[in-house]
């Protein structure tokens, strides 16, 4: 037995796994491109895709702009296979990072941080601009079945248009969540209780326009047991963000890559993000300093998200998240999900995809699917 294809539209992974997309330069073109070259969807994450570019500070937007770019070419350079982008819709310059992907012809783009109600537009727009159709899929990230209806409506309404997927991310997984942290150990929003929810709810939508929306798990996602569980579960694959930093080709520096090696259990933990949201991350000394009142406000130069509240925030995110992807975990953290401490080395991309495939396959023979009459 091998793995399922992942169908997105007429976009067909051989393997049913999309590299989550990590903020601020932890997954760019050389995670994306090993990943795309494995069979899996390989995604850069914009953002603040642009921070190390040198006019960053005075014109973030170009610089976010070129940067995104520029990763998006060099990852077409070392891959044939399939690439996405995430863009949050928190973002302040969202509208002009979907534009940019689109224009350079992305596969599939990602959004969740809030929901993308005007996503189609702007695929529409680009349409009727070049006089032909766009290809790239729009797939949102929801945390519950009701973000997912609202979305299905809202675009059918608005623009005609059905989500080509969705992403359904749950309260194990790392960075922000999309839940309130009183639902983080509620059993009720765990992942295995809200997939099969969000399956019904699409279903309505899918005998609407005779098509399928599939639905992808995230958010926790370890192991190839994992994988085959969520996918008997009706899920058509999953999204997976942690196992892939502890990798070769992942774009972070290698101490960020050591702090998943080093994590012990205990040492993850939720905070509260300057965006409003809470955030899994792995504790250092630069959370501990915020925690005991250590860190001084700021001034902001990047404006990158909505909803900061810069002037009673301790400290500036992208800030402290560009600090630790360069390695200086004591002026930064690292997001991770709830399973970072089942890491235990760094191995490249592929020797983990194969890893995955035999524990796959090793499941799937240890729980064989019921036959039909």
């Amino acid at each position: 037995m091998v793995f399922p294809n992942l169908k997105i539209g007429d976009i067909v992974a051989r393997v049913p796994i999309i590299q989550g997309g990590m903020g601020v330069g932890i997954s760019l073109s050389g995670l994306a491109s090993a990943v795309a070259n494995e069979g899996g969807i390989g995604v850069i994450a914009g953002a603040m895709i642009g921070m190390n570019e040198p006019d960053v500070a005075k014109n973030p937007l170009e610089a976010n702009i070129r940067a995104l770019r520029k990763e998006i070419r060099k990852a077409k350079e070392m891959t044939r296979g399939i690439l996405g982008v995430n863009i949050m819709v928190a973002l302040t310059n969202f509208a002009d990072l979907v534009k940019t992907s689109i224009d350079e012809k992305i596969d599939v783009i990602f959004s969740g941080a809030g929901l993308p109600l005007d996503l189609p537009r702007y695929l529409k727009e680009a349409s009727e601009q070049g006089k032909e159709e766009v290809r790239t899929k729009l797939v949102p990230i929801v945390s519950s079945a009701r973000a997912a209806s609202i979305i299905c409506k809202k675009w059918l309404n608005r623009f005609d248009y059905l989500p080509d997927a969705f992403v359904v991310e749950g309260p194990k997984a790392g960075g922000h969540l999309g839940f309130k942290p009183e639902e983080l150990d509620d059993p009720e929003f765990a992942l295995e209780k809200v997939i099969p929810q969000v399956i019904e709810a699409v279903k309505p939508f899918e005998a609407q326009r005779n098509r399928r929306i599939p639905v992808i798990a995230a958010g926790g996602v370890y192991s190839g047991d994992d994988i085959r569980s969520y996918i008997d579960m009706g899920a058509a694959g999953v999204q997976m963000g942690t196992r892939f930093v502890a990798t070769h080709e992942c774009d972070a520096d290698d101490r960020f890559k050591q702090a998943y090696v080093d994590a012990k259990q205990e040492d993850v933990v939720v905070i509260k993000s300057p965006v409003g949201m809470p955030g899994r991350a792995i504790r250092s000394q630069f959370v501990k300093d915020v925690d005991e009142g250590r860190r001084q406000p700021v001034k902001c130069a990047f404006h990158c998200i909505h909803s900061c509240k810069v002037e009673k925030s301790p400290y500036c995110i992208a800030a402290a998240l560009l600090s630790a992807k360069k390695g200086n975990l004591n002026k930064g953290f690292a997001f991770s999900g709830t399973n970072v401490h089942r890491v235990d080395k760094i191995q490249s991309v592929k020797e983990l995809v194969d890893s995955l495939k035999e524990e796959f396959e090793a499941s799937r023979l240890s729980h064989p699917l019921p036959r039909t009459s």
